[in-house]
């Protein structure tokens, strides 16, 4: 989804830094909020599938990821709790 701001004229340098700070990191953070949503959509489907080992295998990927989007700020850390809470659930849910 592209940005449909418009740019807007930054006379200080100190402005126009920022707003190219800004662009990199509004990048940055999108691609890990991206990368946030498939682990747990890969973790999903493996559940819908059926297979409790592959499943596992994947959250402990999606654990780290999870986390390391939690440590920088793009999502709260109750969110991120939130999330690997009920992905361990449905996965203990294949065994019974």
């Amino acid at each position: 989804m592209a940005s449909t701001k418009a740019k807007k004229t930054v006379r200080l340098a100190s402005g126009r830094k920022r707003a190219r700070q800004d662009v990199k990191l509004n990048a940055a953070n999108t691609a890990l909020r991206s990368k946030f949503r498939t682990v747990i959509k890969n973790v999903q489907k493996a559940v819908v599938a059926g297979d409790k080992a592959k499943a596992a295998d994947l959250f402990k990927t999606a654990q780290a990821v999870i986390d390391s989007v939690a440590d920088k700020g793009i999502f709260h850390k109750n969110k991120a709790a939130r999330h690997k809470s009920r992905l361990s659930a449905k996965i203990k849910a294949l065994a019974a």
